[in-house]
C-alpha cells in the first residue's frame, strides 16, 4: 500500500479572499465591523456609528461621532471573532479589509478608489498618493495639477460646506476648490448653477466667466431708461470680484464696476448729487 508523504499545502490565499465583496455597508465593502469604544456598540463603520447617533430620533445631548483612531476592536464579519483591529483575521485568516490602514483604523476591499494615508492631513485619502500633494497653509490634499496655482485658504478644508453644511475635511463626497481658494462640494456647485448661482457661497467671488452675463446686463442697462428725479444720483458701491469700492451712477438693473466691469455688486451708501433740489424735495 502505498502512502503519500507529500506535505500538505494550505491554501491560504483562498482564506483571505474569502467572503470577498459579499460583506460591507453603503459607505465601504469590507469583511469585519467596528466596535465603537464611545456608546460600545458595533456598526457597519464610524460612519454607520456617526449616522445613526446623530439621526433626528436621537437625543441631542446624547449624539456624538466616533473618532477613528480611538476604534481599538474589529469583529470578523464571517466568524463572529472580535479582536484588536489587524487586517488578517486571528482566527479564520481572512483578510478583513484589502486596503488596511493601522494608523486610522480603515478597512475597505475596494482598492479601485487608490487609498493612500496623507500625514499630514493624518487621515486616509482616495485618488493615489501620486496624483495629490498636501498643502501645509491650506491643510489638505490637493490635485497635483493645482500644485503651482492653487490660492492658498488657512484650513480651506477644515470647515462645513457652505451649501449642504457637512464637514468637509473627511467628508467621503468629491469637493471642488473655486478660483478664490474655498472648497465646496461638487455637486453642490453643480446645484447653485442649476439654480443660477455663479458666486462663491463664502466670499461672493464669481466662480466663472461671467463675460457673457455682463454683456446682457450692458444691454439692460442701456435699454432701461431712469426717471429724470434719479439720473444725477450717485451712489457707491463694493464689488464682490476685485474687492474695490467706486461711486457710479444709480440704476434700477445693476450697477456696474468701472474697476472690472463686473455687475457682481453690492450698494454700500448712497449720495444725492449736489444741486438736485427736485431729488431733495423728494427725499
Amino acid at each position: 500500500m502505498e502512502v503519500d508523504l507529500e506535505p500538505k499545502v494550505l491554501d491560504t490565499s483562498s482564506m483571505t479572499e474569502k467572503g470577498y465583496e459579499e460583506f460591507g455597508c453603503s459607505h465601504y465593502r469590507r469583511r469585519c465591523k467596528i466596535r465603537a469604544p464611545c456608546c460600545d456598540e458595533i456598526f457597519d463603520c464610524r460612519h454607520c456609528h456617526n449616522d445613526a447617533k446623530n439621526s433626528i430620533e436621537i437625543d441631542p445631548f446624547d449624539r456624538h461621532e466616533v473618532p477613528r483612531h480611538d476604534i481599538k476592536r474589529v469583529i470578523c464579519s464571517l466568524c463572529d471573532r472580535e479582536q484588536d483591529v489587524q487586517q488578517h483575521c486571528i482566527n479564520c485568516g481572512v483578510c478583513m479589509g484589502k486596503y488596511f490602514c493601522s494608523k486610522c483604523n480603515f478597512f475597505d476591499d475596494d482598492v479601485s478608489k487608490k487609498q493612500y494615508h496623507c500625514d499630514g492631513c493624518g487621515i486616509c485619502r482616495i485618488g493615489g498618493a501620486e496624483n495629490f500633494f498636501h498643502c501645509d497653509k491650506c491643510g489638505c490634499c490637493y490635485s497635483m495639477m493645482m500644485k503651482n496655482s492653487h490660492k492658498c485658504v488657512e484650513k480651506a478644508m477644515h470647515h462645513n460646506c457652505a451649501v449642504c453644511f457637512e464637514f468637509l475635511f473627511d467628508t467621503t463626497k468629491e469637493i471642488t476648490v473655486l478660483p478664490c481658494g474655498h472648497t465646496i462640494h461638487l455637486e453642490c456647485v453643480r446645484e447653485m448653477e442649476r439654480h443660477s448661482q455663479y458666486s462663491c457661497p463664502v466670499c461672493s467671488k464669481s466662480f466663472c466667466d461671467m463675460t457673457r452675463v455682463w454683456e446682457r446686463l450692458d444691454r439692460d442697462v442701456a435699454s432701461t431708461g431712469m426717471p429724470q428725479i434719479y439720473q444725477n444720483r450717485r451712489v457707491w458701491i463694493l464689488c464682490n470680484d476685485c474687492g474695490e469700492n467706486s461711486e457710479v451712477n444709480f440704476h434700477f438693473v445693476a450697477h456696474k464696476c468701472p474697476i472690472c466691469s463686473s455687475y457682481n455688486t453690492k450698494l454700500t451708501r448712497g449720495r444725492i448729487a449736489t444741486g438736485s433740489s427736485e431729488i431733495m424735495k423728494t427725499v
